[in-house]
């Protein structure tokens, strides 16, 4: 590990956070912040902090020493001088005196001292960067130290390593117990550059951002001497090569293993998305024949266990000739999972005499044998940090086991980190939405209706893979949503090509649960003078694209084994013909007929089938001159056209988007035909 401080680098910054008003000290701790937040190495989603100590003035310019603390949340690597509130620091001087407080005290104490009181909560490790008397203050979970401090000899290694230079604090929860702990051990050899904690981290400190920054350097290496230059041991692989399931098939496998079946619906307990990881180091963990002891001690760090759980759930080699063992092996291992972790909270909740309420009870990692692993969480972002998080275990596992043998914190200190109210409120932000954590695909994503569809869907709280022909096109629209659409490209009147951007689907996200059936074009012409060509073409786009989605969709709806959603956009041609337009409404009669077959023949699977028959939406499709087309052939102007309907008002691409978010969150219909054409009395269903 190299120092990444660079003069340059520094003075660009400065010349940028000058301009707004911020002091050399700030800036330079917002530098070396960064500096340490980009190594995965020493700093993974949220672990690790920083602190400056320096002056400040209120509002009504009396000055105040003040520590500028990381606020909860932030990422070090992209951190603001806003990030770093500012806490009056002799109240907090104060705290070294007192023998006890609570956790909200604290939080409440801290707070009451903000200089704005607008700010982030400071660190939960905010009064030990004020107990140590240093202007810069680092803090890291660097993965060196964890690999060393996680061992049963790790403070005489750790002694070994440093000597008298540094403090060695045995393990206590973050908060105001360390704080004292550590302040103490400084107390007894003020000459000390760092305190390692163990079994959790370590803090660097000096009067100038550089050293400290460093210094944190300087030490991690020296861990990593000592790894490398002692390692004695290495994996056994205890696996056979095989020809393995496809990783979309092992994800969707997991996915519905992993759900919570309450018959709430799309709710935030009920499906989570995965993110898959897999290399050689991976593999090597997996495979090796004690995963079963060394993958169940714990977490390498208190911080991981709010995301990963305490421990992961083992899975066999998914053999591709034995798809049916492999899932009845997952549904039991998981099964078993969370018969161990509700035992695991009984257990260690009867020592807060029964005062915490259990987290639902389903793992966040899944290692698979010859695979990989898979990252779990209600959203894409939270599964791939889990995924992450994940790696570093192993890597400091893998460290671990090479040079002696990994051990984590107790199962009663694990509890205690996992059910910290402090830890928890990091997880409780937004508000839930309907469709947390669910999946859905949309055809025909570039168009009007399409683009509408995917747009109400994230809004609602899903992860949305809009597919369309054109792949740039898609890309367009996801940028336009933002975050949580995904493009796809996909020409749907190909078996082929539907099966391939599926797969993809399944591959990034574990998944499949609603699927919007969308893609369309019209073709007009009197039904005795069309040609066939026509005609085929049209019910290639219009009827068999439907029946090529859809039956890919069931596939891995099945696989999953939690439901699912087909949603038709069908068409009021479905049961008004008009004039001339006859080889666009037969292949739309097909497909409301395909709706309600589907609706039959895959209920008992807990999958739904609805349409949508919306009429005279201005689209890509309905464009000027096929408005012009129909108008004419009905005898109207263009807007009278438009608006020929009870409401006299014009449909919209989002009116049709309502209604299929409509129909998803009705988890009690299916072979439902909802019609979006503002009271059509000649397209009322009998």
């Amino acid at each position: 590990m190299i120092s990444l401080w660079s003069d340059k680098d520094l003075k660009l910054l400065k010349i940028d956070l000058k301009a707004k008003g911020f002091s050399n000290d700030l800036i330079e701790r917002v530098y070396t912040t960064r500096l340490l937040g980009k190594d995965s190495k020493l700093v993974l989603h949220g672990g690790g902090n920083t602190s400056l100590k320096t002056q400040e003035k209120d509002i009504v310019g009396e000055i105040h020493d003040v520590l500028r603390v990381k606020g909860s949340g932030w990422d070090m690597a992209k951190i603001e001088p806003i990030g770093l509130p500012s806490v009056k620091l002799l109240p907090l001087l104060k705290l070294k005196y007192i023998n006890s407080i609570t956790d909200q005290e604290m939080v409440n104490y801290i707070r009451a001292n903000l200089l704005n009181v607008n700010s982030p909560n400071p660190s939960v490790e905010a009064l030990l960067h004020a107990f140590l008397p240093y202007k810069y203050i680092d803090h890291t979970h660097a993965s060196a130290i964890l690999t060393v401090t996680n061992q049963k000899n790790g403070i005489e290694i750790c002694n070994e390593i440093l000597g008298e230079t540094t403090g060695i604090v045995p393990y206590v929860m973050p908060g105001f117990d360390l704080a004292k702990n550590a302040y103490k051990i400084y107390e007894q050899n003020k000459k000390i550059s760092s305190l390692i904690l163990v079994k959790h981290g370590i803090f660097t400190f000096a009067d100038n951002a550089r050293e400290s920054y460093e210094n944190m350097i300087y030490i991690i290496n020296k861990f990593e001497d000592y790894i490398n230059s002692n390692r004695n041991k290495f994996f056994v692989n205890d696996v056979t090569p095989n020809e393995y399931l496809p990783i979309p098939e092992i994800a969707s496998i997991i996915r519905g293993a992993c759900t919570e079946r309450d018959g709430s619906g799309f709710d935030e307990l009920s499906r989570f998305i995965l993110s898959f990881r897999s290399n050689k180091k991976i593999l090597d963990y997996v495979n090796d024949k004690e995963i079963l002891r060394y993958s169940q001690l714990g977490v390498v760090t208190p911080d991981h266990i709010i995301r990963t759980k305490h421990v992961p759930v083992v899975l066999n080699a998914p053999i591709l000739i034995d798809k049916t063992k492999f899932k009845e092996h997952t549904y039991t291992v998981i099964k078993k999972f969370v018969e161990e972790y509700r035992n695991y909270f009984s257990r260690n909740n009867k020592r807060y005499d029964f005062a915490k309420t259990e987290l639902d009870p389903l793992p966040r990692v899944v290692l698979v044998k010859g695979v990989g692993l898979f990252g779990l969480g209600k959203s894409l972002e939270e599964a791939n940090i889990v995924a992450d998080l994940a790696e570093n275990t192993i890597e400091v596992i893998t460290d671990s086991e090479s040079i002696g043998q990994f051990e984590s914190i107790s199962e009663s200190d694990l509890f205690d980190v996992e059910y910290w109210s402090l830890e928890q409120a990091k997880l409780l932000k937004g508000s839930k939405l309907p469709f947390d954590g669910v999946v859905v695909a949309v055809t025909g994503g570039g168009g009007e209706i399409g683009s509408a569809v995917s747009e109400l869907f994230v809004k609602y709280g899903a992860h949305v893979a809009v597919l369309d022909i054109d792949y740039n096109l898609a890309k367009s629209i996801c940028e336009r949503i933002g975050k949580n659409a995904f493009p796809f490209e996909c020409d749907v009147t190909s078996n082929e090509s539907v099966k391939l951007a599926f797969k993809g689907i399944s591959k990034l996200f574990g998944g499949i649960d609603i699927v919007v059936s969308n893609a369309g074009a019209a073709w007009e012409g009197r039904i005795g003078e069309v040609t066939e060509e026509i005609l085929r073409k049209s019910f290639e786009l219009n009827f068999f694209s439907h029946q090529t989605v859809a039956s890919n969709a069931v596939k891995i709806m099945k696989n999953q084994n939690i439901g699912g959603v087909l949603l038709f956009n069908v068409s009021k041609q479905a049961i008004n013909p008009g004039l001339n337009f006859g080889p666009y409404g037969l292949p739309k009669a097909a497909t409301m007929f395909l709706v309600r077959q589907y609706a039959l023949d895959h209920g008992s699977e807990g999958i739904r089938a609805n349409g949508i028959n919306p009429d005279r939406i201005r689209s890509g499709m309905l464009n000027d001159n096929l408005i012009s087309s129909r108008s004419k052939a009905r005898g109207v102007s263009g807007k009278e056209y438009l608006t020929a309907n009870l409401l006299g008002k014009e449909i919209k691409a989002k009116d049709v988007a309502l209604a299929f978010v409509h129909q998803a969150l009705q988890i009690k219909t299916t072979a439902d035909i909802t019609t979006v054409d503002g009271g059509n009395i000649s397209a009322i269903l009998r």
